[in-house]
This record gives C-alpha cells, sequence and structure tokens, in this order.
C-alpha cells in the first residue's frame, strides 16, 4: 500500500486502544506501520538493485522483531535526550502522564508488542495487493499476493481519515461549548475504520473468486487454461483484470462480476508467449533477469532485434501491470530492459526506465 495509508493504519490502530496501555504507542505504532518501506534506501545502488531487495528481509517475519526494536530505539532515544520537538509535541499529545490523571506510563516492553503488531499490519496490507511480499524471505522466498486491493485503494483511505480527522473535529466542537476535553478521543472511530477494511476485503476477496471463475468459463479459445489470475479496480470491488494463461498465449479481459461481463478484445488482448532466442537466454541469466523473473508471475520476455551495432534489446514486462488505452498499450509498469551484445554480453541494463550504474 502507499505510505500514507500505513501511517494512518499505525495511528488508527493505537487510537482503537494500544494508546490507553503505555505513552508514545502512538507514536511507535504509525512509525512501525511504515518501517518495512526503509526497504527505499536500496535506490541508492540503482533501480535493479532497488528493485530486487524491494519487499525483501524487511517486509518478512524474521524482519519484524528487528524493526520492532529500531522503533523503540529511536523513542527511548527521544525520550532520554529530552529533543524538542519529543517534550513540546509527543510528550503533550502521547505521554498525557502529565496532563491526564491515570494515565498510562511509558511502558518499553509494551511498546516493542505494540510496534509488531502495527509491522504485522504493513506485510497484512502489502499482501492484499497484487505486487506480493515474501514473507519467508530469505529462508523461502516465495512470492505471494491476494491481489484483492489496489495499491493506492481510495476507500480505505477515506475510512481511515475519518478515523483520525472526525475526532479532531468534536473536539473543536466541545471546546468551543466549554466542555472538558477528554483523553483518548477516537476509539470508536478507529474501530469503525478498521472493522470496515476487513469488511471490504471480505467482499473484494469474494468478488475475486467470481471473477477469476467468470474469466475462466467465459474464455473461448479452446486451449487448456493453465492458470486464470485478477486483479482489482481501483474504486469498484466488481470489476477486474484478469488473465488467462493457456500453453501458447496470455489472454486479458476486463470481467465485471455484477453483469457477468467479460469483455476482452481476440486480437489486442492476447499475447502469444515469445520464443527463447541467443539473446533472451542470456537476458535471463542476468541480475535484473533473475531478479525479474523471481518475482514476476507473468512475464513477457520479448527479443526486440539487434541494432546496427549487434546489439540487442530484450524486455521484461509483468502482464499484471500492463496498462491499455483504446486496446493498444499504453505503458507497463515495472518494466525491464537488458542489453546483450553478439557475444552474448550484458551491455547495460535499465529498470522502469532508469539505467543501473
Amino acid at each position: 500500500m502507499d505510505p500514507v495509508t500505513h501511517l494512518m493504519t499505525g495511528a488508527a490502530l493505537a487510537r482503537a486502544g494500544f494508546n490507553r496501555k503505555a505513552a508514545y504507542a502512538t507514536l511507535a505504532m504509525t512509525l512501525a506501520a511504515e518501517a518495512p518501506d526503509l526497504d527505499v534506501l536500496w535506490r541508492f545502488r540503482g533501480p535493479v538493485a532497488a528493485f530486487e531487495h524491494h519487499r525483501g528481509w524487511t517486509h518478512s517475519l524474521i524482519g519484524l522483531p528487528v524493526l520492532a526494536a529500531v522503533v523503540v530505539a529511536v523513542i527511548w532515544a527521544g525520550d532520554r535526550l529530552g529533543a524538542p520537538f519529543t517534550t513540546r509535541f509527543l510528550r503533550h499529545e502521547w505521554d498525557a502522564r502529565k496532563h491526564h490523571e491515570g494515565s498510562p506510563p511509558v511502558r518499553w516492553g509494551l511498546l516493542y508488542l505494540f510496534s509488531l503488531v502495527a509491522l504485522a499490519s504493513h506485510l497484512l496490507m502489502d499482501w492484499t495487493n497484487n505486487y506480493g511480499i515474501r514473507p519467508l524471505f530469505p529462508f523461502h522466498p516465495r512470492w505471494i499476493a491476494g491481489s484483492f486491493v489496489a495499491i493506492v485503494d481510495p476507500i480505505i483511505f477515506l475510512l481511515l481519515l475519518m478515523a483520525l480527522v472526525a475526532p479532531w473535529l468534536f473536539g473543536l466542537v466541545t471546546s468551543e461549548i466549554g466542555a472538558r476535553r477528554q483523553p483518548f478521543r477516537g476509539r470508536g472511530w478507529a474501530t469503525v475504520a478498521l472493522v470496515g477494511i476487513v469488511l471490504m476485503w471480505t467482499l473484494r476477496g469474494w468478488e475475486r473468486q467470481q471473477a477469476l471463475g467468470i474469466a475462466a468459463s467465459a474464455d473461448s479459445s479452446g486451449a487448456q487454461a493453465l492458470r486464470v489470475w485478477a486483479d482489482p479496480s481501483m474504486f469498484s470491488p466488481f470489476r477486474w483484470q484478469t488473465i488467462v494463461e493457456t500453453p501458447a498465449a496470455y489472454r486479458l479481459a476486463t470481467v465485471n462480476t455484477l453483469t457477468g461481463e467479460f469483455d476482452s478484445d481476440a486480437q489486442a488482448d492476447v499475447f502469444y508467449k515469445p520464443p527463447a532466442t541467443l539473446a533472451t537466454l542470456a537476458a535471463r541469466r542476468s541480475w535484473l533477469g533473475q531478479a525479474y523473473l523471481d518475482w514476476s508471475i507473468f512475464p513477457l520476455v520479448t527479443d526486440t532485434g539487434a541494432d546496427s551495432d549487434g546489439v540487442t534489446q530484450v524486455t521484461f514486462r509483468d502482464l499484471r501491470f500492463v496498462r491499455y488505452v483504446s486496446g493498444r498499450m499504453k505503458r507497463a509498469p515495472l518494466a525491464g530492459v537488458v542489453y546483450v551484445d553478439s557475444d552474448r554480453r550484458i551491455v547495460r541494463m535499465e529498470m522502469s526506465g532508469r539505467v543501473q550504474r
């Protein structure tokens, strides 16, 4: 999911009751909910390195205890050093011992456990989309993906935004009428938002199964279906992009589970599996090729032919991330390119338009 959604999820989890158990709980859970995305630092090593390590050990079960310790250590250091931001804002908001009678003290052990919960929420939410995670990395680096929620989901975003903003707005109203300010506001709003997300996941998971069934039964090519896949729409739980794999080709379609509609062009939406060439075999063994094929579920590895210098461009695409406009491919996110010379040596590698140096 996008970073803002992860941060708001951590804050909503804390408001659902964890912030009543220990000071700094909201801070810890908000930071922990986004901490796995620290793997973005691999971008400094280049686009292929970033792609290879994205959703690696920081998104695995073995990484959760390490990241939880890092989050708690950062908060502990801020608490001990008495940083101005900590003393003026964080203490006022989350270490409410000095402001409200009966408010919880700092409990470092609980903060560690709460951080683990928020970290687990990150893995769970990333699993729901079609990019996937590797929870058992590095021991069993197999990608798994729920593929029933878009990477950016406006419904989840609005639910979490409501949970965080509504208590503040109602707090302004109560302060205007002179009512006493209540500590730990927003528990009900946060709980409603989290339950709403789970209910939406349930609906989307059910509708995805319906989409898979429609795609499998509606394909009229007559060839044996090896695999059927469905990717979610950002806005509608009833609209899905499906892929049917046969021994020779992939067929893409748009499925509406409300109407049972199966929309696919017999020419534009059918991709035949490219034949293997000496160039594609060399590209598959490259750094980019191995990382890409380890991650990709529906790879298209295409030899576009040699140029005047004898350099062949081999493209790597995954059909889950191909976008169409009027039946023609507009762009392919997460595409890689490997350039192979006439001696089958790798000349250059690019990932998402960026050159690996």
